[in-house]
């Protein structure tokens, strides 16, 4: 018997079909071991040596490995063609020889396609494991081991409120760090744009004013209202012919069919997918044997499916969709390397695969990998130039048309943040012709500063600096988000307070770590280690030799010394120049107290840091890290807004630590409420309809009851009879009638909203139907922790296993299993036998305590 060792059991199934009986196949369930999340895991002085531990869900499935490798007479390691599937392959080997449980002979196979075609080839050229490949991935656990265990007991020691921090993470959490700074300090410019609406035989156009009085225009030419005006009215008095009309044919490339970056890339814009989301569905694609490894920096294509793609292409499109030779692609991304094949179908005779997301991420990976062996789109692109009778003023109208589609048929590429400029059709225009002109417009415009990166810009900007491998841009993004550096609005990064602080701590004592020069700089050193020219082991002395000094004298210093060094770097954030020329460290509490020398500074604290006054205790002035020069969310400095129209006390504005509030009253008996950040005209009027919440809409029309609106940690909502509707922002808490709130009401009890009976789980992933129950499979989340369920037994899943990664193989087994160790089910009761007629009392004796039932194991 040959044992045969995958990663997954799906793909275990398919491979043990394709071999026959003499293999037996058993899959790994992803690693088996890692390095213990404690210190001393990597010990730089025993020459860097690494203590692995075999995960704790692991030891039964491993063991059932060892067993079979025991009467096994070779063993085959059949991991993915990448390096962490060379390094499960590794730790497989390393820990059935210390069991003494390796077969005589041991090969490496590697496919790119679960197809039977492929896997048959592997198995009939098997190598042995490819050393540098691991040794490569030993220096990148060991790396990314010491900077966090490392940095981190630096950071709970010296930044109040700091989880975490990692190699590659880092550096992307400073990237969106960075593009926030720059959109703080963008200063938006007016400028103005004059259209002219014009007419020709018919067709409606648009011509832009390009010249004016003689002078070319550029973008913020036009700067202001009054030359604006001045220039719409050159337009609208002149009467404009057609000078020139060129006419420039364009050539359009497809682009290659997708690596791992480009598919997260395309997912995010095209579908809306997290690259998370993306590499789970391409996962149980490539398990499916629909598609080749999604792991990968290659852009080519085996020469075998290029034929095979030019045949699929001459069988549903004409001949001139088919260029005469085929197309290959090289890789230009920075740092490429393990180039397997693109990301492609293993049938392209096969147009549909999966259901649901898998389904359309298919459809994408489909058209992407056609497209990429067609035609050359063929435009027109023209430019109409239109001048007055002065010369002085001149307009420009642009079309483009298709005038052969090529690939542009199956798939057009999209783009992060662009604009596209030029126009729709033109009518047919001669030098000579006068068009019509039926309106003219001056548009304002402001500068707008740079975009927030969207999940598919930051993969795209890291893998341009050759930060991290594509495979690891999920992972890295998924851990800013747990750890709450970071969140995400309308698909965009946004750095959070500790995001911030973290990143000015680490680019304040630790720059070079943060540099991105440095982290690409350690790629290509991981890329020498992986090509066999260097021993890791010497990459790392040099890392440590460095890294280990500087993390001793950071730890040495005191609390106070880090807050004050971060206080002088923060300056410009913290606490900008004022536009009437005042000290921006003020105390505005003790300024307007009558209190002398009220400084700001920042501190630290238990939930991390905050600016306050160096007058503490008898100034109780604080306010957040993330509020630069005391501009709250609301916009003002605290202070006294006015007085309540009904009571006449005064409403105080402050900042607490947890933002900007309004105060009516002292001690006790003070009403307050938190400033909403959606408010961005807030003054008295606010103030007074926020402390006089919550507001009575009227009575149900069904209940009679009434419904209440008001503001909770949650956000704006409604309540009525104990159940909850939420509202969009507070602006509605206000405005919302009594239809709309009804509506809104209906709506969550019928989704089961927050205040309806219970919420029943959304399921995680519906897989598919049980073998023996019949239950359909479902991945759910669960108080302790996610489980499947066939609906009749619920089994948890690993700790190490992602519940989105679950196959539906996978589940059975769990279930299976879990069933097998649950007891018997007990017997139907006994009816109750008939009473009989209380017999004579016997002497009362002391009563034994009752013992407590046993709990039921679930």
């Amino acid at each position: 018997m040959q044992l045969v060792i995958v990663e997954s059991p799906a793909k275990a199934k398919t491979i043990e079909k394709y071999l026959g009986k003499d293999f037996k196949v058993l899959a790994s369930y992803g690693h088996v071991r890692d390095l213990p999340a404690k210190d001393g895991s990597v010990d730089p002085e025993a020459d860097f040596a690494m203590e692995w531990e075999l995960y704790r869900d692991k030891q039964s499935r491993f063991k059932e490995i060892a067993d079979a490798a025991k009467g096994a007479s070779r063993l085959v390691l059949a991991t993915d063609p990448d390096r962490e599937g060379e390094a499960i392959s590794w730790h497989v080997q390393e820990l059935l020889a210390k069991r003494k449980a390796l077969p005589k002979q041991v090969d490496r196979v590697t496919f790119n396609a679960i197809t039977k075609t492929a896997v048959t080839e592997a198995m009939a050229k098997p190598r042995e494991l490819d050393k540098p490949l691991i040794d490569a991935y030993l220096a990148r656990r060991a790396l990314d081991y010491l900077f966090g265990f490392t940095l981190s007991p630096v950071l709970w020691r010296k930044l109040p409120g700091a989880k975490s921090a990692g190699r590659v993470q880092s550096v992307a959490l400073r990237l969106i760090v960075e593009r926030e700074r720059e959109i703080e300090a963008f200063r938006a410019e007016e400028y103005w744009s004059v259209l002219a609406k014009m007419q020709h035989d018919g067709t409606d156009f648009d011509a832009r004013l390009v010249k004016f009085k003689g002078v070319k225009l550029e973008k913020l030419s036009l700067g202001e209202q009054g030359i604006a005006m001045e220039a719409k009215a050159a337009v609208g008095a002149g009467r404009f012919t057609v000078e020139g009309v060129e006419t420039k044919p364009v050539k359009r490339n497809p682009a290659p069919p997708f690596t791992t970056s480009t598919l997260q890339q395309e997912a995010a814009r095209k579908l809306g997918f997290s690259a998370q989301h993306t590499m789970r569905l391409a996962q149980s694609l490539y398990e499916a044997g629909a598609i080749t490894y999604m792991r990968t920096d290659g852009v080519q294509m085996d020469p075998g499916a290029i034929m095979a793609l030019r045949d699929a292409i001459k069988a549903r499109y004409d001949a001139a969709y088919l260029p005469e030779k085929p197309r290959f692609y090289s890789t230009k991304a920075k740092n490429a390397q393990e180039a397997h094949e693109a990301i492609r179908p293993t049938d392209f005779s096969r147009e549909r695969a999966g259901t649901g997301d898998e389904g359309k991420l298919y459809d994408l990976i489909f058209k992407r990998a056609m497209a990429s062996q067609m035609a050359n789109a063929q435009l027109e692109r023209t430019t109409v130039t239109l001048r007055d009778a002065t010369g002085q003023h001149e307009l420009r109208a642009t079309g483009q048309v298709v005038k052969f589609p090529g690939f542009l048929a199956v798939y057009q590429e999209g783009f992060d943040d662009s604009e596209d400029e030029d126009g729709g059709l033109l009518p047919a225009m001669k030098a000579g012709d006068t068009p019509a002109k039926r309106s003219v417009e001056a548009t304002q415009h402001f500068t707008q500063p740079p975009p927030r990166f969207s999940e598919a810009s930051l993969v795209k900007r890291l893998e341009e600096l050759g930060i991290g491998r594509p495979s690891t841009y999920a992972s890295t993004i998924q851990t800013l988000r747990d750890r709450a550096y970071v969140r995400m609005e309308k698909n965009r990064f946004f750095a959070e307070e500790s995001g911030r602080l973290l990143t000015a701590f680490l680019e304040r004592f630790f720059p070079t770590y943060v540099a991105y020069d440095f982290t690409a700089g350690m790629e290509d050193e991981l890329d020498v280690v992986s090509d066999g020219r260097e021993e890791y082991k010497a990459l790392l002395a040099r890392f440590w030799k460095d890294f280990k000094p500087k993390a001793d004298e950071v730890m040495e210093k005191m609390p106070s010394e880090v807050t004050e060094a971060l206080d002088e770097y923060l300056a410009d954030f913290l606490f900008p120049p004022k536009e009437d020329g005042s000290d921006p460290r003020a105390c505005p509490l003790c300024a307007a107290e009558g209190r002398a020398n009220g400084r700001l500074s920042l501190r630290g604290g238990r939930f991390g840091a905050f600016v306050a006054c160096a007058n503490y205790p008898e100034c109780k002035y604080t306010r957040r890290f993330a509020q630069p020069g005391g501009e709250g969310e609301g916009g003002a400095e605290d202070g006294i807004l006015g007085q309540h129209p009904e009571t006449g006390q005064n409403i105080l504005r402050k900042t607490g630590r947890f933002g900007p509030y309004v105060e009516m009253g002292e001690g006790k008996e003070a009403k307050r409420a938190s400033i909403p950040k959606d408010l961005d005209d807030f003054g008295l009027d606010w103030a007074v309809k926020l402390l006089d919440l919550p507001r009575i809409i009227g009575a149900h029309p069904d209940t009679g009851l009434e419904i209440e609106a008001n503001i909770g940690r949650y956000g704006p909502y409604l309540r009525h009879d104990g159940k909850y509707g939420k509202l969009t922002n507070t602006r509605e808490v206000f405005e919302v009638g009594m239809n709309r709130a009804v509506a809104i009401l209906a709506e969550a009890a019928n989704r089961g909203g927050p205040g309806a009976a219970r919420v029943k789980a959304e399921p995680i992933a519906t897989l598919g139907e049980h073998p023996t129950s019949g239950g359909e499979i479902k991945v759910m989340p669960g108080r302790y922790g996610p489980y499947v369920t066939d609906g009749t037994t619920n089994a948890t899943i690993p700790r190490d296993v992602k519940p989105e990664d679950v196959t539906l193989a996978a589940a059975i087994e769990l279930i299976d299993a879990r069933a097998a160790k649950a007891p018997p089910a007990k017997k139907g009761k006994k009816k109750a036998a008939p009473k009989k007629a209380a017999a004579k009392k016997a002497p009362a004796k002391k009563k034994a305590p009752a013992k407590k039932a046993a709990a039921v194991a679930k």
